[in-house]
């Protein structure tokens, strides 16, 4: 089961979750809650996007493809902790968006045989609204909080005895007649998930037991999942189709499955007595839209683009950069520049952001110029 704490929940809305997901659960007539509830950390798409992202989200570790580094030290880590008879050790998930640190806490939950629990870190507002979370959880159940690195102090500061020694501690009152209760807690294991790990200070990142960084996917397992995906979704497509999407899905599982349902759509709506995608499909509805051969999207070239024509190259600073490009300096940060530094045409320098030759010689086809 999957318990939801939206941004506007207070520590009343938290312990009434359970019986609304219920409620849900019953007029939907779903029998799989993970179905029904959507998760917070589901960015970048529609509400049917999301829906249609659940159905196909691996359900236990050897159901996930590719991540064998990744599933042998958690897989340890779970017969570890059930042949003791304790909670998993916490879990640290940091890396790019959309890379599976949701699939991961869900696939952990399912194999202790707990609730999956999601929340994020803007959402706990208050001490009240984590201590609500924190008493509501059951032995060998999983809380799942994204973006902790946005975790505010005071509610951070809560978590480290609760992390080390199964303990809350709440404070009773005010002024002199202030009283501090310890409560225990149910065995339980915490996953965070961060696209910036730099943020997160030291006394939390040293109470996870396994910071795991998570990697971009490569072609091959970006391609499998697509199948697995086409499959679940009853789409026909050959294989050159599915490995031109996982080629363009810049290594994220998000975008390659975000991928397959647009050029799905394209087909439905433009190519007529065609009900197989195939490799001509795929490039008409990619170029429709603005996804390139690299994966790169308008933004990308933008940003490409800008750094040739107006600052030669580079050096650039990353906040000199986004105003003129107009866009969010974290947006560029956590989302774009990874992708353009893992294919080579940025680098980064202690004086700014640079362009590669390679990166150089793709702003020149843009521009069809020479620096």
């Amino acid at each position: 089961m999957i318990k939801l704490t939206s941004d506007k929940s207070t520590a009343k809305d938290t312990s009434n979750s359970t019986s609304a997901t219920k409620r849900r659960e019953s007029k939907s007539g779903e029998g799989d809650p993970v179905k029904t509830s959507p998760l917070s950390n589901i960015k970048n798409g529609t509400e049917d996007d999301q829906e249609a992202e659940m159905t196909v989200r691996p359900q236990k570790l050897d159901e996930i493809i590719g991540r064998v580094d990744e599933k042998k030290k958690i897989g340890m880590m779970i017969k570890s902790a059930c042949k003791r008879g304790e909670s998993v050790d916490h879990i640290l998930f940091y890396g790019p968006p959309g890379l599976g640190k949701t699939t991961f806490a869900l696939a952990i939950a399912n194999e202790l045989g707990g609730h999956l629990h999601v929340t994020s870190g803007p959402a706990i507002q208050k001490i009240g609204d984590l201590a609500t979370i924190l008493t509501s959880l059951k032995r060998n159940d999983v809380i799942f909080i994204d973006e902790i690195h946005r975790l505010r102090k005071g509610v951070e500061e809560v978590l480290y005895p609760a992390m080390e020694d199964g303990k809350l501690d709440i404070v009773v009152g005010k002024g002199v007649s202030a009283k501090t209760l310890r409560l225990n807690l149910e065995q339980f294991t915490l996953i965070g998930a961060t696209t910036q790990i730099g943020n997160i200070s030291s006394p939390m990142r040293d109470r996870f037991g396994l910071v795991q960084r998570l990697e971009f996917f490569g072609s091959g397992d970006l391609k499998k999942m697509l199948s697995r995906a086409a499959k679940i979704w009853k789409i026909e497509a050959d294989e050159e189709s599915l490995l031109e999407i996982a080629l363009r899905s810049r290594g994220t599982a998000r975008i390659a499955l975000r991928l397959l349902r647009r050029v799905r759509d394209f087909m439905e709506a433009y190519s007529k007595d065609v009900d197989r995608l195939n490799k001509e499909i795929v490039d008409e509805a990619l170029e429709l839209l603005g996804v390139d051969t690299y994966g790169l999207e308008d933004l990308d070239r933008k940003i490409l683009s800008v750094m040739y024509e107006y600052y030669s190259g580079g050096p650039v600073g990353l906040s000199t950069l986004a105003a003129t490009v107009s866009d969010d300096i974290n947006t560029i940060a956590d989302v774009y520049e990874p992708y353009l530094l893992q294919i080579g045409f940025i680098s980064r320098t202690p004086r700014g952001r640079m362009l590669t030759e390679k990166g150089v010689g793709y702003a020149q086809k843009l521009l069809g110029t020479d620096l």
